[in-house]
């Protein structure tokens, strides 16, 4: 089988997509059920690497490898030559002769692409300044377990048109979806993308009307990784884009609310809202392991249904 990467939602087909997600929640019922149980990457090593800090990505990605019997390891950018200048096509060539999948959570996505370019094994993105396509798989897979087929639903984007929002956008096109962009003038999405997208996506500036009849609020922090010194004024920009229980309210009564995490109480959200039960959170969080179970057997063995 040829080397499949999974740099953007769009690397992979819709009905490849809608596969992963099956097999997710196929995965995770089957850990709850039995245990960790299902080995099938024993003495198989994913190497990590971490330019962007991490809780949930480090965690699952090594959990992930744990349970399925390989071994997951952590370079960091004092870690390896790269830090000190190595050529990225050379980091790659290496690699590919030692381990047997590779996960990158860095700032490029162009870095990342280059990388991927080189490799003779799966590079996945566990997020870049772009992109944040392994959160979308978690995202789809919690709204498709809580409200079953995604296809033809809406979902509402309210914030930065940030790497989370690119990948939504593809998310739209890949699991045929309409999505509501809701942002502050000047903070849109990359037009291209959103062009490419058609009729699935629009964007709008007022909330309010933004989250009317949809099924999904989902949200992201005001300012991203590398992004604190514009705090102030994003929170400027942004007043009046928190999402509250009241803006909840207006969609549609079996509407849920996601959240890439960590959250900041008090500025994209209200403080309380992650206690709402509309919010599905941690379920969400959670299924990060079993969404990323999924993706590397499908990027190391294809496609499995047993």
């Amino acid at each position: 089988m040829a080397t499949r990467h999974f740099l953007t939602l769009l690397d992979l087909s819709p009905e490849e997509l809608n596969h992963l997600i099956q097999r997710a929640i196929t995965i995770k019922n089957r850990l709850k059920a039995q245990g960790p149980t299902y080995t099938p990457f024993t003495n198989r090593t994913l190497a990590m690497f971490f330019e962007k800090s991490s809780t949930r990505t480090r965690v699952s990605f090594e959990t992930a490898m744990a349970h399925f019997g390989g071994h997951a390891l952590f370079l960091s950018p004092r870690d390896t030559q790269l830090g000190r200048g190595e050529p990225i096509g050379d980091t790659a060539r290496v690699l590919a002769e030692m381990v047997d999948i590779v996960m990158i959570r860095t700032f490029s996505h162009a870095g990342l692409e280059e990388y991927a370019a080189a490799s003779q094994v799966p590079v996945i993105n566990a997020l870049t300044d772009d992109y944040h396509p392994c959160q979308l798989l978690a995202d789809v897979m919690t709204w498709t377990e809580c409200r079953g087929s995604v296809k033809g639903k809406t979902a509402v984007w309210i914030g930065d048109g940030n790497n989370m929002c690119h990948s939504w956008i593809n998310a739209a096109r890949q699991f045929d979806f309409r999505l509501r962009i809701c942002c502050p003038p000047g903070y849109e999405p990359n037009a291209d993308l959103v062009a490419a997208a058609g009729d699935r996506v629009e964007i709008s500036h007022d909330p309010q009307q933004a989250v009317q009849g949809a099924g999904l609020i989902t949200t992201d922090v005001w300012a991203s990784m590398g992004q604190e010194e514009e705090q102030a004024k994003r929170e400027r920009d942004f007043d009046g884009f928190q999402v509250t229980e009241a803006l909840l309210d207006r969609a549609a009564d079996s509407a849920l609310f996601l959240h890439c995490l960590p959250a900041h109480r008090g500025e994209e959200i209200s403080t309380t809202l992650l206690d709402d039960p509309r919010a599905v959170v941690w379920q969400e969080a959670g299924n990060r392991l079993h969404a990323q179970k999924a993706l590397i057997e499908f990027l190391l063995l294809g496609k499995v249904d047993d």
